[in-house]
């Protein structure tokens, strides 16, 4: 699986691209997460910690930034990054996306939140580009403005 994976996220992720990756990075020793690392490619990946981090914390270094959660723009969008799903998260009052990993595809997509399981197990093991992301977003967008039940956001 975890070759299977970085073979995967290779052929898309470019070594200057960068890369959010949203928690269980890899089973093992320091020295197999480091090795692991080393199978990626790209230069810069964000590590955003999941439940199964604890010896990946033992090499926070070889990450371009570690946090539980993060909030990123990308252009004007506001993402807010977590391991785990929630039902709101910040600034998502005024449109902010928020992009989680954790539950394997296991939970039920809410069609009129702005939130996206993102992890690979829901992508044929293929990490997850901001343009596709932004098709579901956009999708989900209308269906919010067409709903007579979810307040407008502020912008």
């Amino acid at each position: 699986m975890n070759a299977c994976i970085a073979d995967r996220m290779n052929a898309l992720v470019k070594p200057n691209d960068t890369l959010y990756f949203l928690g269980d990075f890899c089973m093992g020793s320091v020295e197999k997460v480091a090795a692991y690392r080393k199978l990626l490619n790209c230069k810069t990946i964000h590590f955003v910690e999941g439940n199964h981090d604890k010896v990946t914390r033992k090499s926070q270094s070889i990450f371009a930034s570690w946090s539980s959660l993060s909030e990123i723009h990308v252009g004007k969008q506001g993402i807010v990054l977590c391991h785990y799903a929630m039902r709101v998260w910040p600034h998502s009052g005024r449109g902010a996306w928020h992009l989680y990993g954790h539950s394997h595809g296991n939970l039920p997509d809410e069609p009129l939140s702005l939130s996206m399981d993102v992890g690979v197990d829901t992508h044929d093991f293929l990490p997850w580009h901001f343009d596709e992301v932004q098709a579901v977003m956009h999708a989900k967008a209308i269906a919010r403005e067409q709903s007579p039940h979810v307040p407008a956001i502020s912008v």
